[in-house]
């Protein structure tokens, strides 16, 4: 997993793509604990969008993402981090996509 910046992520999608064979990306979708949409949604839906267009070969699949961040902060914490790296949202970021794609995995073996 990797953190990029918003501005680079489409130059950096296409060079990971001409090195790895993907079958499909998973998106999280962002819902609030009620589970209607949150505010960032129309975002994420902004870049799938652009991603299809982009990359009109490889499916996406979007995936409840609440909790996840609550999920991460008590792996740091379990894993003994301390505060400081706790805050780090691109940490934070990548621990929370970890957990959505492990989520999305396991939800395909059921």
């Amino acid at each position: 997993m990797a953190t990029v910046a918003t501005y680079q992520l489409f130059d950096w999608l296409r060079s990971y793509f001409q090195k790895e064979e993907v079958e499909r990306i998973v998106v999280g979708e962002p819902r609030q604990t009620n589970g209607q949409p949150s505010e960032n949604l129309l975002r994420v839906q902004g870049f799938v969008r652009r991603f299809q267009k982009e990359f009109p070969s490889i499916p996406v699949t979007f995936y409840d993402e609440r909790f996840t961040s609550v999920l991460a902060h008590q792996a740091m914490l379990d894993g003994g981090l301390r505060k400081k790296a706790r805050q780090d949202k691109a940490l934070v970021d990548e621990i929370s996509a970890t957990i959505i794609l492990q989520s999305y995995l396991e939800s395909r073996k059921a």
